[in-house]
């Protein structure tokens, strides 16, 4: 729970309890300490009173008419001492707490608090034998208790104060050590999400600044680490598309050369023996096998190098690709929305999109099950976008890329763009975005 608690609470939540704990220990030591001081200080006037009752009886002992003595007494008390004479029958004496006269607006609750014991007194007064009266001690602490309040207000204030401007200098800097590190959980959940450019505020207390300083550093080292990577990346599809080429070339000029040669001669051996029997039906067999063998060249070729993108451009070479794909796959409703402005795009930017399409529409065909597709590429600002989408089946859950999608994944990386597969309204998404003007200007392949 403590864990759960923001810092600001765990630092102003112990604040406040310590305040609390300092009013609850004023009381106790307000009722420790204030109850014997009134207890001293009515002392004297106790000893007073039995002293007054003392000698008052030792009068009326010794006077003829004691009741005229005890009338002059009476009359001599003043009405607010806190000394008073009480007949018998008047009533009970009242307490220190009930004989308060004013208490200048002392709360209840306070007065309670203070225990007010053995602060009055009563001592008796006889007359022939016959108890007549008390003369009774009953102080009035109204001024004592307000004095006492206000100390206790002046205590409480003073702490109020002081736990104030306690809590102002931990909140300031509080503040001040949490937005440098706001801004450094800010600053590293960027620098997971790939963005290193965005520098960390350097701020607050000496061991924030050198966290700060060093997520920079880190910052720094993972671009150059993801540049480095890039370049990797870009080198190595270069290579393998020369690779591609040299292999589609060496195909291109010696298997195709090839294959027509064996099909002329095995066209011209039909028409040197027209009556053979046995060897026509061969002749027939071997032209079937010469064109399968050249359809397969073709297809081969087609996939290792894509030789409508220099001659037809990539919107030209994209609606070709279509175009075989549905006289391959005609169960399959193809639809197709391509941007003319495809064919300004050149270089790997073009082989990438080229490749995207195609390895995604490989898998619809092979794989997805689907009754209908559609492609889309578009320029859109400074990005271009493809997306391939299928009714099909979908794709394993614990197989997002297979070995062609991820190699896909890795050109569209080395070009700075991102690609991605889902799946959602029953329907299977290969989304690549490239960016246009952060692509490099690197030897295309060719």
């Amino acid at each position: 729970m403590w864990q759960r608690l923001s810092f600001r609470t765990q630092l102003f939540l112990p604040l406040g309890l310590s305040f609390v704990a300092a009013l609850v220990l004023s009381g106790v030591l307000l009722q420790a300490f204030a109850t014997g001081q009134l207890a001293e200080e009515s002392e004297p006037g106790r000893r007073s009173t039995q002293t007054i009752a003392v000698a008052l009886n030792s009068a009326l002992r010794a006077s003829d008419n004691p009741g005229k003595v005890l009338d002059a007494f009476v009359q001599s008390l003043n009405p607010t001492s806190d000394i008073q004479f009480r007949p018998v029958g008047a009533g009970p004496v009242l307490s220190a707490k009930e004989g308060l006269r004013d208490t200048h607006g002392v709360p209840q609750w306070f007065v309670d608090l203070i225990a007010l014991q053995n602060v009055d007194a009563a001592s008796p007064v006889m007359i022939e034998g016959r108890h007549v009266g008390d003369i009774v001690f009953m102080p009035d602490l109204s001024a004592d208790l307000f004095e006492k309040w206000i100390g206790f207000l002046a205590l409480a204030g003073l702490a109020a104060v002081l736990m104030l401007l306690t809590g102002l200098i931990a909140y300031f800097f509080a503040g001040a050590a949490l937005r440098p590190l706001q801004n450094l959980g800010a600053g590293l959940t960027r620098i997971r999400g790939g963005d290193y450019a965005t520098p960390i505020p350097v701020a607050g207390p000496p061991e924030i600044r050198q966290s700060c300083e060093e997520a920079n550093t880190l910052a720094a080292t993972l671009a150059q680490l993801s540049r480095d990577n890039r370049d990797l990346l870009h080198r190595l599809v270069s290579l393998q598309d020369d690779e591609r080429r040299d292999l589609a070339r060496e195909l291109h000029d010696e298997l195709g050369p090839l294959l027509f040669s064996i099909r002329a001669g095995a066209i011209a051996l039909g028409e040197a023996s027209p009556q053979a029997g046995h060897l026509g039906n061969s002749m027939q067999e071997v032209m079937r096998s010469v064109e399968t063998l050249q359809q397969t060249n073709r297809r081969i070729l087609d996939r290792l190098r894509p030789l409508y993108i220099e001659e037809l451009g990539l919107e030209g070479s994209v609606q070709t690709l279509l175009r075989n794909f549905r006289n391959q796959a005609p169960h399959i409703g193809l639809t197709a929305t391509i941007d003319p402005g495809l064919d300004g795009v050149k270089g790997p930017l073009a082989q990438t999109v080229y490749r995207v399409i195609q390895e995604a529409l490989t898998n619809v065909l092979r794989h997805a099950g689907a009754r209908n597709a559609h492609v889309e590429a578009a320029i859109s600002g400074d990005a271009l976008s493809v997306e391939v989408s299928d009714d099909g089946g979908g794709f394993p859950a614990d197989n997002v890329f297979g070995r062609g999608l991820t190699g896909m994944h890795e050109r569209v990386r080395a070009l700075s763009g991102s690609l991605s597969l889902l799946r959602a309204d029953e329907r299977t998404y290969v989304r690549c975005r490239l960016p246009m003007e952060r692509v490099r200007n690197g030897p295309a392949s060719s």
